[in-house]
């Protein structure tokens, strides 16, 4: 009779270009690993490799930042993934290894210890309708900082250019109407004046970009119904 393929942990420490994975028992016997390329031809050799152990789970870290592009593409692969977080990871290798001394395979060891020891791990779902919302935040939160980077350069060159300068919260084309009354007479001044009303511009691109991302992020009017 052949002998049964236990059921084992796969750990993961992804990167970018390369994951590497630590294969791991329930009794924490190491029974398998290596380091595989992202690309397609190092991912299709990854899923080859783990699926000499049929009863599988991954413990990938990080799945909702450097992991998310592997995980996501072996939940939709059909692969059990769960997700260990980075912190949790970094106590377990510490307490395992006596310091903290990082490489990618002593990640990947923790990162499979903890899949093994620890119950109640998120568990990694395709879930469409909370990835456009993730993405949504994400560009909603870039765009408010791209403004707030642009609208702190025009304050400092209005306030080279305007005595006093102008009040904190101002628009884009509140920005363009002081700017009409700028008269600089010196090199550097008309610079400053070019540079601010390059920033006004692009504060107004940015708001106009903000506008529909914000609408996605509001809750949806409930459609009256039908007399």
């Amino acid at each position: 009779m052949d002998e049964k393929v236990p059921r084992v942990v796969i750990g993961m420490d992804p990167h970018k270009r390369s994951v590497t994975i630590e294969v791991m028992t329930a009794d924490e016997s190491v029974v398998g690993g290596g380091r595989f390329g992202t690309d397609a031809e190092g991912y299709t050799r990854l899923l080859a490799y783990a699926r000499q152990w049929p009863e599988r789970v991954w413990a990938v870290e990080g799945c909702a930042g450097i992991g998310k592009h592997v995980a996501d593409r072996l939940v939709a692969d059909g692969e059990d993934v769960v997700d260990v977080p980075a912190k949790m990871s970094a106590r377990v290798r510490i307490f395992a290894t006596g310091q903290g001394r990082k490489t990618d395979a002593t990640d990947a060891h923790s990162i499979a210890l903890v899949g093994v020891r620890m119950s109640g791990l998120r568990p990694v779902i395709n879930d469409e309708q909370l990835e456009v919302l993730r993405m949504c935040v994400d560009r909603r939160r870039s765009l408010g900082e791209e403004h707030t980077r642009k609208i702190c350069q025009l304050h400092k060159l209005l306030l080279e250019l305007i005595p006093g300068g102008a009040k904190t919260f101002l628009s884009a084309a509140q920005a363009k109407e002081l700017l009409k009354k700028v008269r600089p007479t010196t090199p550097a001044g008309k610079v400053r004046k070019a540079h601010a009303l390059e920033l006004t511009a692009d504060l107004a691109t940015i708001y106009a970009r903000t506008r529909p991302q914000t609408r996605n992020l509001k809750p949806s009017s409930p459609r009256p119904a039908p007399r």
